[in-house]
Formats: C-alpha cells, structure tokens, sequence
C-alpha cells in the first residue's frame, strides 16, 4: 500500500500558551481577527501588551462568514496599515475568516473569483496566520482551507490553498472555559465528525486514521462529562486535544458525506454546523460498514467488533446528549432528507465517502 501525509503546521498546546502568540508575532505589524465580546477583547488585549498593538483589528465576525459581510470585511482590512501576519483568535467562523483576509489581502473579488469562477489565488499574496481557537472542534488551525457561505444563493464553498495552513496552532484548552454548553456540545460534536469522517473515507491513510481513531474515542469519553462539568480544566484539555487530533486526520482527508449532507441543513433549516453534520453520522456509520477492510478495522477499535452494535451506540450517544438522530427532528421530511443524501453523494466530499449510493436507497 503508498501513502502519503503531509501537515505544516507547528503546534503549540498546553494550558497558558495564549503567552505563546507574541513570540510567534515576531515583532512583525499583525492583524487581530477575532469576536466583540468582552472576553476576546481582555484576550486580545493580552497579546497586544507583550506584542505591541495590532494595525487593524477586524471584531465583528458572525458565525458562517458569509459573502456579504466578508465584502465590507475585506474593504476595511484593506484600509489598514500592511500587515504581516493575522492573529485569528476565536471559533471556527472567526479562523475561517481570518483565511479569507488573508488569501484575499484586502480585495475580496479575488476570493469570490477563486470560489464561482476557479480563478487561482495569487500564493504570493496570500498572509501567514497564527490561529488560537477558543472553541474545542473546528480542526481549521491545522488545515488548508475555510469554508465560506453565499445565504443569498444558496451556496456553501471552500476556499482551499496550501498556503492557507496556518504558520502555528496555538491551542491553550483555558480559552474554551467560556464556552456555554449548547456551543462546547456542537463543537465538540463537529470535532468527531472530523474523526469518524476521516476514516470512511477514499483518502484515509495510516496516520490520519490513527489520529482519528485516539480522537474519536476520546470524544465519546469526554463530551457526555464535560457539558456537565464546563468548568473541570482537564475536560476541556482532553476536548481541545482530540479535537486537534481529529483536526490533523481530517486535515489530509478532508470530510466526506455528512458533512455534505450538513451544509443545506444549515443554510435551509440554521441549525448549528456541529449538529448538522453529525446528527447523520450513526446511519452513514451504517452505510460505510463492510464496504472497506481496512476501516471496518479502524472504526472496530473504537466501537468494538460488533460494528452494526457500534452504530446503535453511537446513536445513543447523541440521543442522550439531546442531539435526535431523525432527520424529521431537524426540519427534514422524508422527500427533503432525501434529496438531501442524493445531493450529498454527488458532492466533492460525497465522493470522498467510501460507499455507494445504492446503499442509500431505503
């Protein structure tokens, strides 16, 4: 068997490495990307004491960045002083803006061009990010891409490019302490679909799936303790490191079907992309087992030999995390759902997705 796995990032992990941002900085002129509230402000404020005050400071990011704000976003990053590394301090949306400002340095055209028409970034253009998540779950601080939403027609795009793994993942567990319960359940949620999309999937290879597999297991330890216990420090460590694990075997897979089947979910029905993408995640387990060798192997050390016994696990698992696993319980009739799977296996990450459509016939 030839495989290959490739991650450029450089990890810095431990309670108290929100010291390491400066550092990292290197005395040169950065942009803080980050949200509003209070918090990140005392966070970012932190970083400006050993670092010096950032030349621009994009705070008002919303969760999906989506075209239209990331127009006016892009004008006003553009208006700043140069710029030579973004500091991307928050979830998900914030990190997948923050990839956005970068690959577009001030002119947003280029990132619309580069998702609707196929029109190539410009690599030189491209600006080196430093990513601190403060969420447990989204894996962007060690991948290649964002995902970027179009509400108006209906459309959810990657923007993807080598460059865009960031110069350093600096990912210090205390920062989540904040995290309300609804926010670490979706997060934690997304990062084991990550995990489990990993290895079903046609671009798995021997040290994603191992990644996935340590990050799978731990998820299901953990989540069910932490959003009963917000505040246990070792919770929220255990979380955020194997969400970074799920986060470095996704990173060379990237997702497959339920994450496909995800994104219409939110756009149609706005239900939060943790749930979206894994209240399906018991019954595409169905769809993929006996089609692959080696991933029934994989997914048997983390659920067992008995792998149909697995996915009833799993099910119950979401189920008593409130998360129901009908599509109904989410918006979905039977016609809607699916449609849904049939535009989910047609899609790129459907494609990754180790089974057939006729599997999911019923």
């Amino acid at each position: 068997m030839r495989w290959s796995y490739q991650n450029p990032v450089r990890v810095e992990f431990g309670v108290g490495t929100l010291d390491r941002v400066a550092p990292a900085i290197a005395g040169r002129p950065w942009a803080l990307v980050t949200y509003g509230m209070d918090l990140f402000r005392d966070m970012g404020a932190r970083i400006a004491r050993a670092a010096g005050p950032p030349v621009v400071i994009i705070d008002d990011v919303a969760a999906n960045p989506d075209f239209a704000d990331l127009d006016g976003t892009c004008r006003r990053f553009s208006a700043a002083a140069a710029t030579g590394v973004i500091v991307a301090l928050g979830g998900g949306s914030v990190i997948d803006a923050a990839k956005v400002l970068a690959a577009a340095d001030g002119d947003f055209a280029a990132v619309r061009d580069h998702l609707v028409d196929g029109v190539p970034l410009d690599p030189a253009r491209i600006l080196p990010i430093l990513a601190v998540p403060t969420t447990a779950g989204t894996g962007s601080e060690v991948t290649s891409w964002a995902t970027v939403w179009d509400a108006a027609g209906g459309r959810k795009y990657s923007i993807a490019h080598p460059r865009l793994y960031p110069e350093a993942a600096i990912v210090d567990p205390a920062l989540t302490l904040a995290a309300p319960r609804g926010l670490t359940l979706a997060t934690g949620l997304d990062a084991l679909s990550h995990a489990l999309e990993s290895l079903w999937n046609v671009n798995a290879n021997p040290v994603s799936a191992e990644f996935a597999i340590a990050a799978a297991r731990e998820v299901l330890a953990v989540l069910p303790r932490l959003v009963d216990r917000l505040d246990d420090i070792e919770l929220r460590s255990r979380q955020s490191h194997a969400a970074l694990l799920a986060g470095l075997a996704f990173s060379n897979t990237k997702t497959a079907l339920a994450h496909n089947i995800s994104y219409d979910v939110t756009l149609r029905h706005g239900t939060a992309h943790g749930i979206a993408c894994s209240f399906s995640l018991p019954q595409v387990m169905r769809w993929a087992i006996g089609q692959d060798g080696a991933c029934d192997a994989r997914l048997a050390a983390i659920f067992g030999p008995d792998l149909a016994a697995g996915a009833d696990r799993l099910e119950r698992f979401l189920e008593d995390l409130g998360v129901p696993t009908d599509p109904a319980a989410h918006g979905l009739d039977a016609g809607e759902w699916h449609r849904l799977v049939d535009k989910a296996f047609a899609g790129e990450r459907g494609r990754n997705f180790i089974g057939r459509r006729a599997l999911a016939a019923e």
